[in-house]
């Protein structure tokens, strides 16, 4: 699996509320890929967000399982990402059914901002390139309307699976560092691709499919990757 940002416990509480009682999902602005939408999250989709999040095997990148406070937690901070800078991670669903998350979330390496791309599968849907094709449209739309120099992926060192997504999408690796987190060091490798004038002007140049699925893991902001197998 791939990870997606864990935001920090303490950050301050998103700014809206009532979403949690939103049913019909809101538009993101990633257009469709050949089998995936992205939207975003509503409160609708709680259950099959706490399905990823609280499986133990798939969180092994986090340190195990989320709580239910964390669970919301994590919900209300990508809807706040959503308000806040027009972007997070949003809902992937495959035939109208969420089967993971995927976005752009500003994250750190050595202190730096950064925007990173982050994934999280349901494992359920790993194994068939649902996070590189997630993701490639996620970067495409980075690239193009944010326009950053780079866009990374924070992968725990330990998530290999992760690391070949991040490496199927062109990223090297840029640098490594350690990140403190439910009271362990975890290494971390920061991977990236840089902007080119063919990926600012049309988003990113695609390179050969892949048949992996993946997911994301980070942690608190500063998020990062972890996880388990695509």
């Amino acid at each position: 699996m791939e990870e997606a940002a864990l935001d920090d416990p303490g950050a301050p509480a998103p700014t809206r509320t009532g979403w949690e009682n939103e049913t019909v999902p809101s538009p993101c602005p990633i257009e469709p890929t050949e089998r995936l939408v992205l939207r975003n999250l509503a409160g609708s989709d709680r259950a099959a967000l706490g399905e990823i999040l609280q499986d133990p095997d798939t969180m092994t990148a986090y340190e195990g399982a989320f709580s239910d406070a964390q669970v919301d937690e994590w919900m209300a901070k990508q809807v706040d990402n959503y308000d806040t800078h027009g972007h997070g991670l949003w809902a992937v669903t495959l035939a109208g059914r969420l089967i993971g998350q995927c976005g752009i979330t500003w994250q750190a390496v050595h202190d730096e901002p950064v925007l990173e791309v982050g994934y999280l599968f349901n494992r359920r849907y790993w194994h068939h390139g649902y996070a590189t094709e997630a993701a490639r449209a996620c970067l495409d739309w980075a690239f193009t309307e944010l326009r950053p120099p780079r866009v990374y992926a924070i992968i725990r060192d330990t998530n290999t699976a992760s690391m070949n997504v991040a490496i199927r999408l062109g990223m090297t690796v840029r640098t490594r560092f350690v990140k403190h987190y439910r009271c362990i060091d975890m290494p971390h490798v920061a991977y990236a691709v840089d902007a080119t004038p063919t990926t600012s002007a049309r988003g990113l140049r695609s390179t050969d499919d892949d048949p992996v699925a993946g997911a994301c893991g980070h942690q608190p902001q500063r998020h990062h990757h972890r996880g388990v197998p695509v």
